[in-house]
């Protein structure tokens, strides 16, 4: 199993409609023919998350089913929508095959 973790932390001037957006683009990537396991966005509830206050958790069969959805057309759309609202971001991949 292969999991993919993006933490996020928003600019103040995000879009109104901004969430809703990107669940609708989480959707879809729910629904690809090579769809990840499990694919969640929500708001981060750790009390030590330094400020970032959201993320996504991504759960794959490999790492390759992950890389085809790193170059899947909805990922990349969903990655130039979010960018520009994105004042910090760190990202974590596991892969429980490898030591």
């Amino acid at each position: 199993m292969f999991h993919h973790v993006v933490l996020m932390k928003f600019s103040p001037d995000i879009e109104r409609d901004f969430f809703e957006r990107v669940e609708a683009y989480c959707e879809r990537i729910r629904a690809l023919s090579d769809h990840p396991l499990g694919y969640v966005f929500r708001r981060n509830i750790a009390s030590r998350s330094d400020g970032l206050d959201y993320g996504i958790v991504a759960s794959f069969e490999s790492s390759s089913a992950h890389d085809l959805y790193q170059l899947s057309e909805v990922h990349q759309e969903m990655k130039s929508y979010m960018s520009p609202f994105i004042d910090r971001i760190v990202v974590c991949d596991i892969d429980e095959a490898s030591k």
